[in-house]
């Protein structure tokens, strides 16, 4: 019974720290966005290419990249979504319509994953966790 606890211990701690993880990685997505906001000129070549206005591929390709040991890149789900507002509400200098925004626009990064539990006697369904950033383009 003593090594049940603390196996079920260290697999609810493991849980912990995936969800830390998603709160963490949504947080960084959305900086992520956020710096490469609306006013470069051209979509960035890469995740790491610098100077280039974020697409919703380069924001989940960051985010996958940011996964550690524990963890698995291809079952961490990204949505990067542009709302067309400001932080007061209104659409005004918001580029609608548009897969990105402009400066002073409003970024919004979820993040799920699907954490599912090692030992036999816990839900083999898995724990859906999601978090989401959402935060104002600075460049």
């Amino acid at each position: 019974m003593l090594l049940m606890l603390v196996f079920g211990i260290i697999d609810f701690s493991r849980a912990l720290y995936s969800y830390h993880f998603v709160s963490c990685a949504a947080q960084q997505g959305a900086r992520y966005a956020i710096v490469r906001g609306g006013d470069w000129p051209s979509s960035c070549a890469t995740a790491t290419s610098y100077s280039c206005k974020a697409s919703a591929t380069n924001i989940k390709t960051y985010v996958q990249s940011l996964t550690t040991l524990g963890i698995t890149a291809g079952n961490v789900t990204v949505t990067a979504t542009w709302p067309q507002l400001t932080v007061d509400g209104t659409t005004t200098g918001c580029n609608t319509g548009a897969t990105e925004a402009d400066q002073g626009c409003l970024v919004k990064v979820q993040v799920s994953y699907t954490y599912h539990f090692f030992l036999p006697y816990l839900p083999t369904a898995g724990l859906p966790m999601t978090a989401t950033s959402e935060q104002v383009i600075a460049y």
